[in-house]
């Protein structure tokens, strides 16, 4: 602790140090120092930090609605594709109209 009272701030000469950046080593003043995720760092070393975050951001594009949209759209095409052979499979009498004229039956009127 001796080697930190005789230490001044790279940054401005006359102002004691009261902390060491851990990743550049170097000595700092108040001022200049800062906590980021419970260490202490300098602000250049914080800078480097936050543009590798930055780029890392960056990289990662999530996929996860484009599937979605995917999918939803290859599922409506194949519903509709299969209600089409559905409809393209029912026998002709039923588009002509001679199904629905068959006369109605009730079951109430044969006792």
């Amino acid at each position: 602790m001796a080697a930190l009272a005789r230490q001044r701030c790279l940054h401005h000469g006359s102002r004691e140090a009261v902390a060491r950046c851990l990743d550049c080593r170097q000595f700092f003043c108040r001022e200049c120092i800062t906590e980021h995720d419970e260490r202490v760092v300098c602000a250049s070393c914080l800078k480097k930090v936050a543009q590798a975050a930055a780029k890392s951001a960056r990289r990662r594009v999530n996929l996860w609605p484009v599937l979605q949209t995917a999918s939803g759209l290859l599922l409506t095409v194949v519903f509709f594709y299969l209600v089409g052979s559905a409809l393209l499979a029912l026998p002709d009498s039923f588009h002509d109209g001679s199904l629905w004229e068959q006369p109605f039956v009730d079951s109430s009127d044969s006792e």
